[in-house]
C-alpha cells in the first residue's frame, strides 16, 4: 500500500496502490469516500443525498478494488494521473462552470488567506463584490493599491473588493500585501481559473449582494502603471463599477451576460490539472515530474497564461524575463485570445 496525493479543492493524501498497466490506482471500496468524498451503494456513486447511477459496478473495479481512474470517469470528472508520481488531479464539476457561464450565479469556494484561516464566499453574501484574480508573477500585482482604493471609496455603500492571488504559496503573495486592508486570498491549485474559466490575470467579476453575478469575467486594471504595455486604461471600467455600486446601472444585459463567456474546452480542463499535478510534485521537490506535467499543460492551453505563464517560476524561469517576452508577443500576434469580457474601452476622441 502506498501514499498518494489526490488533489481537487485542496490536497489530500489517502492509502492506494499503482496499478501501472491501466494508469490508475487501486483502493479498497471503504476507502473511496477519503479519496474522492463519494460512496459505492447499490444506487450507485453516492455523496450525501445525491447519487450517480452506475449500469455495470464491475466496471469500476480491477479485481476486487475500485480503479479510481474509472470511478472519477463514471463521475463525469476528467483526471489525470501520473502513477509513478503518486499523484493525481481531478477536474471540478462541470456543472459549477456553467452556472456561472449560463446560469449567473457566483459558484462559491473556500480558500485560505496567507496566514492560514479559510475563507469562504458567502462570508461576504450581503455585499456587492468586485472579485479580483491577480498575481505575483504579473505586473498586475502593483495594482493592488488601486483596488485598495476603489474598496474604500465605496466600502460605505455596501461594497467590497476580494483579491485572489493566482499563486503558489503565501511565500509568494506576502510581499505585495503590505499595508493592504480589503481581503486577499490565494489559490494554490487554480480552483477559480476552473470555476469561472479564468484564462489570464487580471480579470474581475461583479457579484451582487445576493450570489449573482452581475457582470462576467473579464480583464481590467486597478491602476494605469502598465497602461503603455496593455493598453488598458483603468478609469472606464473602475466608473463602471462606481455607477453600479452607487445607482444599479448594469453595463450590460443578462442574456448579453451569458454569451460573454466561451467555456473551457476540454484541452483547457486538461492543462490545468496537469497544472495541479506539477504544482503538487513542486511542494514536493521533484523538478522532474513538475517541468513534465507543466510542459504539457502548456502545451494543451497554448493562449492561457495562467498555465503557462503561472508554471514558469515553478521551472525557474522568469515570468518577467526575454522568455516570456517571445511566448506574450507570440500570443499577441494570435489576437491575445482569452475568456472573457474585452477590457472597457475609454470614451473615444472628440469629434
Amino acid at each position: 500500500m502506498s501514499q498518494i496525493t489526490i488533489i481537487e479543492e485542496h490536497a489530500r493524501t489517502v492509502e492506494a496502490d499503482p496499478d501501472a498497466e491501466h494508469t490508475t490506482f487501486l483502493i479498497d471500496s471503504d476507502r473511496l469516500p477519503d479519496a474522492l468524498g463519494w460512496e459505492l451503494k447499490p444506487a450507485g456513486l453516492c455523496q450525501e443525498d445525491t447519487c450517480v447511477p452506475v449500469l455495470h459496478p464491475a466496471g469500476l473495479c480491477v479485481g476486487d478494488r475500485l480503479d479510481l481512474a474509472a470511478v472519477a470517469a463514471a463521475l463525469g470528472r476528467p483526471a489525470v494521473i501520473d502513477v509513478d508520481a503518486g499523484l493525481m488531479a481531478v477536474a471540478l464539476p462541470a456543472e459549477l462552470r456553467r452556472q456561472a457561464l449560463d446560469d449567473l450565479r457566483a459558484p462559491v469556494f473556500e480558500l485560505p488567506d496567507v496566514d492560514g484561516k479559510r475563507h469562504h464566499l458567502d462570508e461576504w453574501l450581503g455585499l456587492k463584490r468586485l472579485l479580483v484574480t491577480f498575481s505575483s508573477w504579473c505586473g498586475c500585482r502593483y495594482d493592488l493599491p488601486g483596488w485598495q482604493a476603489l474598496h474604500d471609496e465605496l466600502r460605505p455603500l455596501g461594497f467590497t473588493v476580494i483579491a485572489v492571488a493566482i499563486d503558489h504559496s503565501p511565500d509568494d503573495v506576502r510581499p505585495w500585501i503590505e499595508g493592504i486592508t480589503m481581503p486577499v486570498l490565494y489559490d494554490p491549485y487554480h480552483l477559480l481559473t476552473e470555476l469561472y474559466a479564468i484564462s489570464n490575470v487580471p480579470t474581475v467579476v461583479w457579484i451582487d449582494e445576493e450570489g449573482h453575478i452581475a457582470r462576467p469575467i473579464g480583464a481590467a486594471h486597478g491602476s494605469d502603471l502598465f497602461v503603455e504595455f496593455t493598453g488598458i486604461e483603468a478609469k472606464p471600467h473602475l466608473d463602471e463599477v462606481r455607477r453600479w455600486v452607487r445607482e444599479g446601472v448594469l453595463p450590460l444585459t443578462e442574456d448579453d451576460a451569458r454569451l460573454a463567456v466561451a467555456d473551457l474546452s476540454e484541452e483547457e480542463v486538461q492543462a490545468r490539472l496537469h497544472f495541479r499535478v506539477a504544482s503538487a510534485a513542486h511542494r514536493e521537490g521533484r523538478e522532474e515530474v513538475t517541468r513534465r506535467h507543466i510542459a504539457r499543460a502548456s502545451e494543451l492551453a497554448p493562449d492561457d497564461l495562467t498555465i503557462w505563464r503561472a508554471g514558469m517560476p515553478l521551472v525557474g524561469e522568469d515570468p518577467f524575463g526575454d522568455g516570456f517576452m517571445v511566448k506574450y508577443e507570440a500570443w499577441l500576434g494570435r489576437g491575445s485570445p482569452a475568456h472573457g469580457l474585452p477590457p472597457v474601452a475609454g470614451p473615444g476622441p472628440a469629434a
